[in-house]
């Protein structure tokens, strides 16, 4: 099966006419941000490529309770065949719900007041819709409304048709005993003696679940009677405040109340009935009003989309023929949806965009919106680009055996395991869509079968796991996640034991939300191990630790101007503008040269600062810098090598600091940096060359110590080591690093320095402008093979013949690739932008 995010063609097309040159191009300014965290922008427009087709039509907040009107069409004056008008919504967005043509689109918007008087319509926007942009079209939401079943049985409908079969089965199911214990663990549980049952809603949520699962499969009384006692605990209870103020516990309480009335609707009296309706139209009605005309114009709420937007769902759905307010509802939700999700809308790569680690928030609602929404609109959603490429985007993210290749919240667990969510979806998508990468992922990791959300779907669905486990023949060596900005490369995966993995971030999403400062920054594992790789602990957003030394980009192997690193903001961003994916070469070349720029302006960030008393200031890493250019060209040499050449500019003159961090005590001789890993039987050495004079220091001491009076999260407080090569004060500086890992029982060999540019690294042969004052430009040949790799030269060697540049400061590979020796030339490919111009 070959490998949808590779063979998807164009997905990563100009982004518009005003940013078609290269991001580094002087001439050229970079936009203030490439997504905005709320909009301003309505989208899209001429300067915008649209990521799907049909595009969503998204314009900036409005007044409070007014309503939004949009026309499209293919003719100006909005009068042919092909306009579109929509009904007047208070929601800020409009899904065609059709595939647009290719050719120029315009499109306005007009207020509506609460009172029903009509506003001028809005300017004209146009953009255009090319026809190799991948097609996702879902049908409206009347259709959607229309299939959802007419009795109490709403929720899991999706399974109607195969639990019956499946019951038959179940008993050979290695899920069979997992949920009867759990079962039987919320029926020894007794709330009846609580006189705080709101308080216990998280462990209840869990017991509704158990015994929904056991339930559904067995049809036994005993759990939902079980089911209506828990529930009877909380309508004879006050409802808890501080319980419904937090959108995890008011969604937990909704599911409870949704799942227990349809299951067990005919084992409740009116009353209780009732009861229940008026108190989960209370939660929707806490919530409603601030969600519906917020959350489609935020780049990305990563608590509402996590739980609260599946559970509020839920809510709706079971209420939603007996309240306006809880078919208003589901009605934004399908519309949210289609138009933002998933992972924002923006990203159809497979990979999760707000961190690594942070996917397992959102699993289980990627797995169940596909379900449910495919079920009641006849229209598969897991076509939409990002699922197709969640297989490969699972895999390599997290590899099985290994620390996560991850640059967020959470990245720093050691647990050798990806987290059991994370093998629960990849065990789902591997059923549902016999996705190969999925199937091999979760047969190296079977924690799914610990994992209680989606244990219904595995026992009631009827679908088994692929026979085909194995890793596709053609999985690619490096993966290029162009819309979220990474780039994984690995030498080996059908040898884990043995594998070197490179991850490497430039993100367009910059930073925020569970995402860090740490543009151009790279982590390095072997065999599932840390060799480098960002250091501090997660425990809450808001301490000192977190702040200073955690998120901050003084704790990613990136680099700093003046000490000064990257504030906490989508302004804050990269982008991976060239991507090389060979047998031999796996290269990245990242750009964050706009992510240096100042201190972050969301009141969130303001707010933590200012509780944990501190400020964003220069001491901190935080502030304005002259800082115009930097570019990092990073590459795994395959099998055992790292290369990286660094191009780095400012206005003025500026000191800077060149980051690595270990988990090991470096030792330090000149230019050379080596670590000992007694725990995967290696050493890794780094050497760092430039024309610019170098002071190196480490140390093994925080910014901010993590405060392990409020460590819940089973926190490991391992010592950590961190090194900062400050180069003196200049303008420009180019800084090449060349690292190789060396099992236990081999000798290490460093590099030799053939002249003050060329260096024998190995089998490869290294030539790179260290000048600063000449152009750059970098020249690697394998001498085994003959593989090379060439930047900003006018011609090369590639393969015994000349090749000859045929754009200025490109970037050429010769190597084999998808098994043909080629070569390849390639310039920078911009972000898509989705905010101003």
């Amino acid at each position: 099966m070959k490998n949808n995010l590779l063979t998807m063609k164009n997905l990563a097309l100009a982004a518009c006419t005003l940013l078609c040159s290269t991001l580094h191009a002087a001439t050229t300014p970079f936009p203030d941000r490439i997504h905005e965290n709320t909009r301003t922008t309505p989208y899209p427009q001429e300067f915008h490529q649209p990521f799907i087709n049909p595009a969503p039509l998204l314009v900036p907040p409005g007044e409070e309770g007014d309503s939004v009107q949009f026309m499209l069409s293919q003719d100006k004056t909005f009068k042919d065949s092909s306009t579109q008008i929509s009904k007047p919504a208070v929601w800020r967005m409009f899904n065609p719900h059709r595939i647009l043509k290719p050719g120029t689109w315009h499109w306005r918007f007009r207020s509506v007041k609460k009172g029903g008087e009509k506003m001028p319509w809005s300017p004209t926007y146009s953009f255009t819709m090319d026809a190799d942009v991948p097609q996702f079209v879902t049908p409206p939401f009347e259709t959607f409304l229309r299939n959802i079943p007419q009795n109490h049985a709403r929720l899991y409908c999706f399974l109607d048709a195969t639990v019956e079969e499946a019951r038959k089965h179940m008993r050979q199911s290695p899920d069979f005993e997992r949920m009867i214990s759990e079962a039987r663990d919320a029926l020894a549980m007794d709330y009846r003696t609580d006189t705080a049952p709101y308080k216990k809603i998280s462990l209840m949520y869990k017991h509704a679940n158990y015994l929904h699962t056991a339930y559904m499969m067995m049809q036994r009384d005993v759990y939902a009677e079980k089911m209506v006692q828990n529930v009877r605990c909380l309508l004879q209870t006050e409802p808890d405040e501080n319980v419904l103020a937090n959108d995890f516990n008011a969604g937990e309480l909704a599911y409870t109340l949704a799942c227990t009335y349809e299951t067990c609707y005919s084992r409740f009296s009116t009353q209780e009935r009732q009861q229940i309706e008026e108190l989960l139209l209370s939660v929707l009605n806490r919530y409603i009003p601030h969600i519906i005309g917020k959350e489609e114009v935020h780049i990305f709420d990563n608590h509402f989309w996590q739980f609260t937007f599946r559970h509020f769902l839920q809510a709706a759905l079971v209420l939603h023929d007996k309240y306006p307010e809880a078919r208003n509802y589901l009605e934004y939700s399908y519309e949210l949806w289609t138009s933002r999700a998933p992972a924002s809308g923006f990203n159809r790569d497979g990979n999760w965009h707000n961190g690594t680690s942070y996917f397992s928030a959102n699993a289980v609602t990627l797995y169940y919106i596909a379900e449910l929404f495919s079920y009641l609109t006849k229209t598969d959603f897991l076509q939409h680009p990002w699922y197709r490429n969640s297989g490969i985007g699972e895999a390599y993210s997290w590899l099985p055996n290994s620390s996560a290749a991850g640059f967020g919240d959470g990245h720093e667990k050691l647990n050798a395991q990806p987290l059991r969510i994370r093998s629960a979806y990849a065990d789902y998508l591997a059923r549902k869509t016999g996705d190969p990468y999925a199937a091999w992922y979760s047969s190296l990791n079977r924690r799914y079968l610990d994992e209680y959300e989606t244990r219904i779907y595995r026992l009631a669905s009827g679908k088994k796991r692929p026979d085909n486990e194995n890793l596709p023949e053609d999985a690619p060596k490096a993966v290029w996640f162009k819309d979220s900005g990474e780039m994984i490369a690995n030498s080996d995966l059908n040898d884990l034991s043995n594998n070197l993995s490179l991850s490497f971030r430039s993100s367009p999403f910059g930073s925020g939300s569970h995402t860090h400062s740490n543009q151009n920054a790279f982590n390095l594992h072997f065999r599932g191990i840390p060799v480098y790789r960002a250091i501090g602990h997660y425990m809450n957003f808001a301490d000192s630790h977190n702040l200073l030394s955690y998120r901050n980009t003084r704790a990613y192997n990136t680099i700093l101007a003046d000490s000064i690193g990257q504030p906490f903001t989508t302004r804050a961003y990269g982008n991976i503008v060239r991507m090389f994916n060979g047998e031999h070469i796996s290269y990245a070349l990242g750009d964050a040269s706009k992510a240096y720029c100042g201190i972050s302006e969301y009141p969130m960030w303001e707010k933590n600062f200012k509780n944990a008393g501190l400020e964003q200031s220069p001491e901190n890493g935080f502030g304005k810098t002259p800082l115009k250019k930097f570019r990092r060209h990073i590459f795994l040499l395959h099998p055992d090598k790292v290369l990286i050449y660094d191009e780095l500019e400012a206005d003025k003159e500026v000191h800077w600091d060149w980051l690595l961090h270990s988990r090991h005590q470096f030792h330090i001789e000149n230019n050379r940096l080596t670590t000992v890993h007694p725990e995967g039987k290696f050493a890794s050495l780094a050497e760092i060359f430039s024309e610019q004079p170098c002071k190196i220091s480490q140390t093994d001491r925080y910014q901010a110590d993590p405060n392990k009076a409020i460590a819940v999260r089973g926190e490991e407080f391992y010592k950590e080591w961190s090194i900062d090569a400050r180069f003196s004060p200049c303008k420009k500086n180019r800084v090449l690093t060349l690292i190789q890992i060396t099992p236990e029982g081999k000798k290490t060999i460093p590099a030799v320095r053939k002249n003050s540019n060329t260096f024998r690294f190995g089998d490869w042969t290294v030539t790179a402008e260290l000048d600063a004052d000449r152009p750059a430009s970098l020249y690697i040949r394998n001498t085994r093979n003959n593989a090379a790799f060439g930047y900003g030269l006018k011609e090369m060697n590639a393969g015994g013949k000349t090749y000859r540049f045929k754009k200025k400061n490109a970037s050429v590979l010769h190597d084999n690739i998808g098994g043909i020796w080629e070569t390849k030339e390639m310039a920078d490919r911009p972000a898509l932008l989705t905010g101003a111009k």
